[in-house]
């Protein structure tokens, strides 16, 4: 079967195309709309043409594709906040005193000793405004007790989401940009006022189901640990799964019980299918059984706050739905396309992350490979023939999206089949337990033996994560995985699996040119542009120096054992340079690489100026040094200051630096000193 060959599915690619244009070309509303307009009246006059000469052109396909590329531009320019007129940003704010009237649309997970919210300006002082910010509140005691459709009004400080100081770490300002958020604010508890609102949207209203949820399951005495996963399990609420549960459940390859998705979904839509069979027998049964499907679905959508994961896995199933229960045949992979296809026209940039990604990959593969997977073997006993067919739904899920996986995750459980041979099958049980405990709590009938024993069920799952968890040895971690082998290992698992499905020789020659090319990516990435760099880190209270040569890292530090353990600017550079050994050396008084010299002068303050003139000064651990002598003296070409420097030093060297005319670089604003050099 050639996917391609159905129109929806080539839709649905020139409209992602489209959607990566607009995200990385600007292309203003005003030439995209008449552009719209003219190519649906091109199309439209074509249509009538060829409709009375009764024959296609190719001029036909060539406009439709070209104006659903436009759609897919147009699509992300309409969801763009930042393009409407009453935009915060287009308000001056600068040296002045404003306040703005937020609504909370989102709660997070705490930060340090902040809480932290997504709010919906609705005003800035009198003048109404839109736009979404994030909102940190300094956890003072008592805290706030605020929750989604809250209105507050709050001082107007505003602060720019900041950048990764350190090379190949997570990019938190771009992932917040891709939601439409450019700032933040800081504020104190008593700096904010709450205003008296009503709870009117979808969002507030199930906020407060799940609070009673919440209080009531504690009345029940479920552990923290417990409610934690039952929060995520059912209600699509992570933040207060504890770190070491979630790498636990990460390291053990089955994170993705602990994000509501296209799995919890997938099973929600089969229980409901059977629950409501019965409805076949009637006239028009079939289609009130859809209708009641569709509309539990999205209830539980509701309750999970409609989280742009739970959003999509109910957007794909309730398409899936409706085609299970249509009497005509239909094709799985023209259904994926029709749901890929209306959830990127509502929400475009749900197709740049990861969840998006990793949901379709997984149906996918389970569609195309899982039948090949399945057909090496037949078991005969039922009980061996349901734990083949789930290993082989596991394993063609695991293909599809571990490439994804290792692109931005950088880690691959090895023992992913055995935990999800253990858990899946358990867990529909699970969750329609799970179902039953949370209305059974809402109305406080809950069984207290039935709250101990689904308590005790979610203690054995967690126990079985942790000990899966704990064999190091099969989890690999930081692996060097770029976009070149994201695409050279999808490109050799479809070529593989064609093969599989239909040997011939054409099919036999793919696979060898398949396998050439990821050599030849690995090649690229492993030997060419080798070059040597030598890097100041940025690290608050410390000082990290590192130099490469070639696959070898040289680092230098005075950080404590648990700190350099644990340092993630190591790991984030290991990962992607690619790092082949890391080797921990002295921290130097004088570094040489491409003939240049650095030299250190920490808090000791001790230098020669005789001995030889540095092309560059590193000022470290706060020494008390007259810049503007040593300047004078050594004449740099860049001054440069690490994070393990005092902030009120820094603020003077810098404007000591600024009067000589001399180039100053602190790591603290403008992240890593890297100087790259050839071989």
């Amino acid at each position: 079967m050639k996917p391609l060959q159905f129109p929806i599915i080539r839709l649905t690619v020139f409209l992602v195309v489209g959607i990566i244009i607009a995200q990385f070309v600007m292309v203003p509303i005003m030439y995209i709309i008449p552009s719209v307009g003219v190519l649906l009246l091109l199309l439209s006059l074509i249509f009538v043409f060829e409709k009375k000469r009764f024959k296609k052109s190719i001029w036909f396909d060539a406009v439709t594709y070209l104006l659903v590329l436009s759609i897919g531009v147009l699509a992300v320019n309409v969801n763009n906040e930042r393009l409407r007129d009453d935009h915060y940003s287009r308000i001056d704010l600068q040296g002045k005193s404003a306040f703005a009237t937020v609504k909370i649309k989102e709660v997070l997970k705490p930060s340090g000793n902040q809480d932290k919210f997504v709010g919906s300006i609705l005003k800035i002082d009198n003048t109404s405004s839109s736009g979404t910010l994030i909102i940190n509140i300094r956890r003072d005691f008592p805290q706030l007790p605020l929750q989604v459709d809250d209105v507050l009004l709050l001082p107007v400080r505003l602060s720019e989401i900041p950048v990764p100081l350190n090379p190949y770490q997570f990019n938190y300002r771009n992932y917040l940009k891709r939601r439409y958020i450019d700032h933040q604010v800081f504020v104190l508890p008593n700096e904010v006022l709450t205003l008296e609102s009503r709870v009117n949207t979808i969002l507030g209203h199930t906020a407060k189901i799940r609070n009673k949820i919440d209080a009531q399951l504690k009345v029940y005495q479920f552990t923290k640990e417990q409610q934690s996963i039952i929060d995520a399990l059912l209600l699509g609420q992570k933040k207060d799964i504890s770190q070491q549960t979630y790498n636990s459940y990460a390291d053990a390859g089955v994170i993705h019980i602990l994000a509501v998705s296209g799995l919890h979904v997938g099973i929600i839509l089969l229980m409901l299918n059977r629950l409501f069979k019965f409805m076949e027998r009637f006239r028009y049964g079939r289609l009130v059984k859809i209708c009641f499907i569709v509309f539990l679905m999205w209830c539980f959508a509701a309750l999970a706050g409609f989280s742009p994961s739970v959003t999509r896995a109910v957007s794909m199933f309730t398409v899936i739905a409706i085609a299970m229960n249509l009497k005509k045949p239909t094709n799985i992979y023209n259904t994926l396309a029709i749901s890929m296809f209306v959830i990127l026209l509502i929400k475009p940039m749900f197709l740049f992350e990861v969840g998006f990604q990793m949901s379709y990959a997984a149906v996918l593969s389970i569609v195309s490979l899982k039948p090949v997977i399945a057909s090496f073997w037949s078991p005969k006993r039922k009980l061996a023939n349901y734990y083949w067919q789930l290993l082989c739904v596991t394993l063609a899920a695991q293909i599809g999206v571990a490439p994804i996986s290792l692109y931005y995750f950088h880690q691959f459980p090895a023992l992913f089949f055995l935990s999800n041979l253990v858990i899946l099958p358990f867990l529909g049980f699970i969750l329609g337990c799970g179902i039953l405990v949370i209305i059974l709590a809402f109305f406080d009938i809950l069984p207290s033996v039935f709250a101990k024993s689904y308590g005790l069920v979610i203690d054995l799952m967690n126990g079985f994560v942790y000990w899966v968890s704990q064999h190091e040895g099969f989890v690999f971690r930081n692996v060097s995985f770029g976009i070149a082998l994201l695409l050279g290992s999808y490109l050799l698992i479809i070529a593989v699996f064609r093969l599989l499905d239909k040997q011939n020789f054409s099919r036999l020659l793919v696979v060898l040119g398949s396998v050439m090319v990821l050599q030849g990516v690995f090649i690229a990435t492993k030997y060419v542009d080798r070059h040597n760099e030598f890097i100041v880190f940025h690290k608050g209270k410390g000082s990290l120096l590192a130099t490469k040569r070639g696959g070898a890292l040289f680092v230098g530090d005075n950080l404590d054992s648990h700190s350099k353990r644990n340092d993630r600017a190591i790991r984030g550079y290991k990962i992607g340079m690619g790092i082949d050994s890391i080797e921990d050396v002295a921290l130097e008084s004088v570094y040489t690489f491409d003939g240049k010299r650095l030299l250190v002068v920490d808090s000791f303050s001790v230098y020669n100026t005789k001995t030889f003139k540095p092309d560059f000064v590193l000022l470290r651990d706060s020494p008390k040094v007259n810049l503007r002598r040593l300047i004078d003296s050594l004449n740099p070409k860049l001054v440069i200051a690490d994070g393990s420097n005092y902030r009120t030093y820094v603020q003077r060297w810098k404007e000591t630096c600024d009067l000589q005319d001399t180039p100053f670089h602190f790591t603290g604003t403008d992240g890593a000193f890297r100087y790259r050099y050839a071989d």
